[in-house]
């Protein structure tokens, strides 16, 4: 739970701190700590047995939002957009990390985790090697100059690879294996490419520098932020 607070404090306040600097009014402080509080809520819940705040707290924060906006002094004609950024932090990073807590506490919760990350940043990480080494035909230029189609093709061999070998711990039939890797290799390179869409558009290279050599830390965990729900609710529903 203390490893999602963090990277979910350091994520929200980089994507945040990129709104500002385009231009957009957030209340940088109280998405943070929202974004932290829902993280905690749902280890309360799955770890200490305490009441479901998880919901509740998710509707105080949009409430919250709209008051933030209702009480600010100078007449402005960005409200909306604060609200929508300030919402979309919270969702897109902070609730959707948390899903690897609620990974955590499935039957077999620590090798769902192991494996979920295995499978996403291999996938990264050949997409990445793969890229520099043999890519030639841009993917998006217009969002991301520097990805390829070659890069993206090894990227998705990655993640199938190390899906093939890491499901085996979890007694998954082979063919399983191979096409949720194939899955997840897709969604994390799509949530690669999310990212890349809103710095192209805030115009800056990287989110942060809170990880020297990564970036910030939202770059290191861009392609998590989708995988981790979709593959929890795919563990909740087809794995024994």
């Amino acid at each position: 739970m203390l490893v999602v607070v963090v990277f979910t404090a350091l994520g929200v306040s980089e994507f945040l701190n990129m709104m500002e600097k385009k231009g957009v009014f957030v209340y940088r402080y109280f998405g943070v700590i929202t974004g932290c509080l829902i993280p905690i809520s749902v280890y309360l819940n799955l770890g200490e047995n305490y009441v479901d705040m998880e919901t509740f707290l998710i509707v105080l924060a949009c409430l919250f939002t709209f008051i933030l906006q209702m009480v600010r002094r100078e007449n402005s004609q960005d409200h909306f957009i604060s609200i929508a950024v300030t919402l979309l932090a919270l969702f897109y990073i902070s609730w959707f990390f948390s899903f690897f807590i609620k990974l955590k506490f499935l039957p077999n919760g620590p090798l769902l985790v192991t494996y979920l990350i295995l499978v996403t940043k291999f996938g990264d990480v050949s997409a990445y090697f793969g890229g520099r080494a043999f890519g030639k035909r841009k993917l998006i230029p217009r969002i991301s100059p520097n990805k390829t189609i070659e890069g993206t093709m090894l990227g998705l061999l990655g993640s199938v690879a190390a899906s093939v070998a890491a499901g085996q711990i979890l007694g998954m039939p082979v063919a399983n294996r191979f096409l949720l890797g194939l899955f997840l290799g897709v969604v994390g390179q799509t949530g690669d490419l999310a990212e890349s869409l809103v710095k192209r558009d805030c115009q800056v290279k990287d989110s942060g520098g809170a990880v020297p050599g990564f970036g910030g830390m939202l770059d290191l965990i861009d392609s998590l932020l989708f995988t981790a729900p979709i593959f929890y609710f795919y563990a909740k529903m087809f794995m024994k």
